[in-house]
């Protein structure tokens, strides 16, 4: 029995796997896969039973999942960002999502059937929009910029902000069911917000000491945050996920706190909890549905697309800049995600306990709704964007990593070109240096997980990764030639050809070509600029064509790119062969003595 429940267990984590691979190969929400994958194995195909799977553990382990799942949400709201994220993301995630809330609650109890306190909770929960379902959305409808960004920091922000007032809304149902005065509800918030912020300040205090060692900080974050999520349920019944988001917000906006580390480990293990966690819980549902909530989770989901979400965003807007093209389509894209499904199923364990009417249709109706606004909004909302003529044309800027001189150099030619351009790495130095040089710059991998929120995409369709790292730069490859088209990301090598190894060098074939000459490598292009070769951008013409900019400037010139007279970008790479034309404006890499002749 020990060895079928750990290869149950092994087969649950493979499927996860699978699951988010496929999300990320058909830029899905992955949780769309994982809520079908247990749908499939449990109510279905009757393969897993979590009560039987897991007996007594079931809620202790799911209670802990959310727990991470909620700390490591809460992490990411910064309240310095919030002044700078616009007039229509404040009123989405405040007034907004209390008017989302209370028309999600009247559909509930009208067309449900459930009682107000958990119609009140169904509103608090399906309110929320995150970004691990906005992102993959947003990069298939590529709408422009101002919708891009309006929607990225509702998820961003709404999604600590929406599970705290879920919480809330559930502490509230359960100190009135246990019959307990307003006293206690008063109680239970104030020991929930005071252990949360101790064990931040704990945590923050041993961190800034350095009394954890940095190969034990993940470990130790990861043990103070279920210490206090357990800690604070043992003085005062269920007040520890509370305390855990109160922990994740108040530790996100401490000063002089490195947590990045933290928050990528978070986030990893968020990937794993949700993934096994989703498919056991959806494995949980009853089939058939009780009498009932498949038609109604069906006509609350109608009722939320094209009742609350309009009406929500038109209050939120009013009175902005948004033109109604660029409102409509806010109007429609709004897939619910991670917080909504976690804390529903978490909170359903507990109502089933409290024998709650309705308790047992919470889960279905949420589920319902995740999966019909993700396969909805996923099918439509790129047709949309074209027809209300918002989708940004097709992405031409380029995402840079790197931020040494060579990629600054590289990025900064680009820029003069008329391009949008980003540069990306995790060397403060450099990127302190892009700002100052007037580049657009994001500090940290752009593959991380952190960059899948916080990187904004919008308009960028290549990436030249020219970071001195080989192993990161081919991590970068991998991660977007699947966003970008094969075609579109190159690197810069890190060794001459003739120095890498047989191997190595069939692997990196695969992942991109190699940029500009055959031989140029980032030290040879380094030692360049430093024998004071220069970046020069000349247009062509039918007198000065290519052949006789080479018998000008000299055969040693190389190459970087071309554009084209219609404006399109061409990037000279070892297995792409420029040929400019008349009409094109090339941005070449000449020798000093080339300069002062031309000069």
């Amino acid at each position: 029995m020990a060895a079928d429940l750990g290869l149950l267990l092994v087969c649950l984590l493979g499927i996860g796997f699978f699951c988010q691979w496929l999300a990320w190969r058909v830029r899905l929400p992955a949780i769309l896969f994982l809520l079908l994958a247990g749908i499939l194995l449990g109510p279905v195909g009757h393969v897993v039973a979590p009560d039987q799977l897991l007996g007594p553990l079931l809620f202790p382990v799911v209670s802990l999942a959310v727990a991470v799942i909620l700390f490591e949400g809460s992490l990411t709201l910064r309240f310095s960002e919030l002044p700078g994220i616009g007039g229509v993301v404040r009123g989405l995630v405040t007034y907004g999502a209390v008017v989302a809330v209370l028309l999600l609650a009247l559909a509930a109890h009208y067309l449900a059937d459930l009682s107000w306190e958990v119609s009140l909770l169904f509103g608090a929960l399906t309110c929320v929009t995150g970004p691990t379902v906005i992102a993959p959305m947003l990069r298939t409808v590529r709408p422009n910029a101002r919708i891009a960004n309006t929607l990225r920091w509702e998820g961003i922000v709404i999604d600590p902000l929406g599970a705290l007032f879920a919480v809330l809304v559930y502490e509230a149902i359960v100190t009135h069911e246990q019959g307990h005065t307003l006293g206690v509800f008063l109680l239970v918030i104030g020991c929930g917000m005071a252990i949360g912020l101790a064990s931040a300040w704990l945590l923050a205090a041993l961190l800034r000491r350095h009394m954890i060692p940095e190969y034990l900080q993940n470990y130790g974050a990861l043990v103070t945050v279920l210490l206090a999520f357990s800690f604070s349920n043992t003085i005062t019944h269920e007040s520890g996920l509370l305390a855990v988001t109160v922990m994740g917000i108040a530790l996100g906006n401490m000063r002089d706190v490195h947590i990045e580390d933290i928050l990528d480990f978070k986030e990893n293990l968020t990937t794993l909890l949700a993934s096994v966690l989703f498919i056991l819980l959806a494995a949980r549902l009853d089939w058939p549905l009780p009498d009932g909530v498949l038609w109604s989770g069906i006509a609350i989901f109608i009722a939320a697309q094209l009742v609350v979400r309009p009406l929500t965003v038109a209050i939120a807007s009013a009175g902005s800049s948004l033109s109604w093209r660029e409102r409509a389509l806010i109007a429609w894209v709004a897939p619910r995600g991670i917080v909504a499904a976690a804390v529903s199923a978490l909170f359903a364990l507990r109502l089933d306990d409290l024998q709650l009417p309705g308790a047992e249709a919470l889960v279905p109706l949420v589920f319902i709704l995740i999966v019909g606004t993700v396969v909805l909004q996923s099918a439509t909302a790129r047709p949309l964007a074209r027809w209300l003529r918002v989708a940004e044309p097709d992405p031409n800027g380029v995402l840079i990593y790197g931020s040494d001189q060579a990629a600054r150099a590289v990025a900064r030619a680009l820029a003069d070109a008329g391009f949008r351009v980003i540069v990306a790495d995790e060397q403060w130095e450099g990127i302190r240096q892009a700002r100052m040089d007037g580049l657009t710059a994001f500090y940290g991998h752009p593959a991380s997980a952190y960059a899948e929120r916080h990187l904004d995409l919008t308009g960028i369709g290549r990436l030249l990764a020219m970071s001195t790292h080989r192993e990161r730069n081919t991590l970068a490859c991998v991660h977007y030639r699947r966003d970008f088209g094969r075609e579109r990301v190159y690197r810069l090598r890190n060794e001459d050809p003739q120095d890498a190894s047989e191997r190595g060098e069939l692997v990196r074939s695969l992942l991109a070509p190699p940029l500009f000459a055959a031989d140029m490598t980032h030290q040879r292009f380094i030692q360049l600029l430093a024998q004071g070769w220069r970046i020069k951008s000349t247009r062509l013409t039918v007198t000065f064509d290519w052949p006789h900019f080479i018998e000008q400037y000299g055969s040693d010139t190389v190459l970087l790119f071309g554009v084209e007279e219609k404006g399109a970008l061409r990037v000279a790479s070892v297995k792409r062969e420029l040929e400019p034309r008349p009409g094109w404006t090339v941005t070449t890499l000449v020798p000093p003595e080339a300069t002062e002749r031309s000069g």
